[in-house]
């Protein structure tokens, strides 16, 4: 059998449009969980990004206690760094190739992840050939917008989680993100649910639809994927 393989989406931004002095980016550590899970399983992974190249780090994302393990390898290791210094753009990405597709948060994702079309024609075509799409915590923005053929929302009518309302005020980033992704989902008809308690990880699956409630959810998240791989 071939080894499967997973396309990783991660952002290009790396300021907040409401107050560019505020930086943000990539939340490595749902990055390197989920790639550390799918590399034990032998999966080939690439990763892309709405505009191709550089992807920048979330800062408080490389602060005490977010810089775990896995996350500190990944950021002392000058390959897996360059990684994220040349990300495939959608255009150069064929999606039969890719067995799953799997989006990465950081509050960075709310502003390249929703209007990518690249990013959607992608998850679209891994879905309807029957592949598995998952997403984290802010990475379910990536999903915003995604129509399949028909026409429908692909997250209308399905069961969905991600970085909730209540976890966003508690960040302390309420004012300065763009739109309340929680509400959104909703009014394209996903059915939303979160954790009785903000933080814990929390991992919703629908078919072959899988979602994390927040960063501490992307182990269990990707295990997910993995499982209907």
């Amino acid at each position: 059998m071939t080894s499967r393989r997973v396309l990783i989406a991660v952002t290009n931004v790396d300021r907040y449009d409401a107050d560019p002095s505020h930086p943000t980016g990539l939340w490595l550590s749902e990055l390197t969980h989920a790639f550390d899970v799918f590399a034990e399983r032998g999966f080939e992974q690439t990763l892309v990004s709405p505009a191709g190249g550089r992807s920048p780090l979330e800062p408080r994302s490389l602060a005490f206690p977010n810089l775990d393990g896995s996350a500190k390898s990944w950021y002392r290791d000058p390959v897996r760094m360059a990684l994220l210094e040349h990300t495939a753009a959608p255009e150069e990405v064929d999606s039969a190739d890719y067995d799953a597709i799997y989006f990465t948060g950081g509050h960075a994702v709310m502003f390249d992840f929703p209007g990518s079309e690249g990013l959607q024609r992608i998850t679209r075509d891994i879905f309807e050939r029957g592949g598995v799409v998952g997403a984290v915590c802010h990475g379910y923005c990536g999903l915003l917008n995604t129509r399949l053929s028909d026409g429908g929302h692909l997250v209308a009518g399905r069961s969905i989680t991600g970085f909730s309302w209540r976890e966003e005020v508690l960040a302390g980033v309420s004012k300065l993100v763009p739109y309340n992704v929680e509400e959104r989902m909703k009014a394209r008809g996903a059915r939303y649910s979160k954790a009785l308690l903000p933080f814990v990880s929390n991992t919703v699956v629908d078919g072959r639809l899988v979602t994390g409630q927040n960063p501490g959810s992307a182990k269990e998240t990707a295990a997910a994927v993995s499982a209907l791989l």
